[in-house]
């Protein structure tokens, strides 16, 4: 008996094809090969979420915490991501490996996600300057404690702590051979103007944009609220933004757009049952 296609019964439906799964920046290997371009398909499914601000932001990362992933694997996601946006961006406007990338941290762990970028930037093959500004010697988390003493093993990477505006200053004098400025100064929470050591450090961002230095903000601009999108004083104007697991409302708003530059939306690893709404 000779069978026709017209004689072929499928009793069950072709399973559908299941959706691909974008990689969590840590686990992706074809990340630093990636331009902005290609780093914003990378990321679209993250940058088409519904916005959230800074306390949904805040309680997200906590619940994530609790729910038994460590924070150190989040801050290991985002600084990759911020890694592979600096060197994308270095690249696009040909300064990659023409100078220093100049990485200036908070005590904090906005601060650990510029630490973790710049073991990945010089592991990438960049010479990297890494800032802590704190009146203290140390960052003030663990997880930014710990990324900030592994750096110590990293042999393209300077650790520089400066703790007041007068070191930023004699800082800021060579700037402008930097390939590259990072603002990880401060995410959220920022209230009113900025005081010393922060704003000496804001200071010197703007002297770097001035220069026509690229400048890339790990999650927001520091001093530019992550809801409301309203600055404090000074604030940083980025040339590019890396936020994280959702776009933020604040970064949406016509002067937080106006600060933030271009936007990176970039998955850390939140799972789905620490997101509420």
């Amino acid at each position: 008996m000779t069978l026709g296609y017209a004689s072929i019964v499928r009793t069950s439906p072709m399973p559908a094809a299941a959706e691909p799964v974008t990689p969590l920046p840590a686990d992706d290997p074809e990340l630093f090969g990636l331009d902005l371009r290609g780093l914003r398909r990378r990321w679209a499914a993250t940058a088409a979420l519904p916005p959230i601000g800074a306390e949904r932001m805040t309680g997200a990362d906590k619940l994530a915490q609790a729910l038994g992933v460590p924070g150190q694997r989040l801050m290991e996601h985002a600084g990759v991501a911020v890694a592979a946006a600096v060197k994308a961006i270095a690249e696009a406007t040909e300064r990659w490996r023409k100078g220093p990338i100049l990485i200036l941290c908070g005590p904090g762990n906005n601060g650990g996600d510029g630490f973790v970028a710049a073991r990945h930037l010089a592991r990438a093959g960049a010479q990297v300057a890494a800032v802590l500004v704190s009146s203290n010697a140390n960052p003030s988390t663990a997880d930014a404690t710990r990324n900030w003493n592994r750096l110590d093993n990293e042999p393209r990477v300077s650790r520089i702590h400066v703790s007041t505006g007068l070191e930023l200053k004699v800082l800021a004098k060579d700037v402008d051979r930097a390939s590259v400025v990072v603002d990880g100064l401060l995410g959220t929470g920022v209230h009113g103007e900025l005081r010393d050591p922060i704003r000496s450090a804001v200071e010197l961002i703007l002297r770097a944009r001035a220069a026509k230095v690229p400048i890339v903000a790990v999650d927001t601009p520091t001093a530019v609220d992550l809801t409301s999108g309203d600055p404090s004083e000074p604030v940083v104007h980025a040339d590019l933004t890396v936020t994280f697991h959702r776009p933020k409302t604040g970064l949406l708003t016509r002067r937080g757009a106006a600060l933030a530059g271009k936007v990176l939306v970039a998955p850390i690893g939140i799972p789905r049952e620490a997101d509420r709404g």
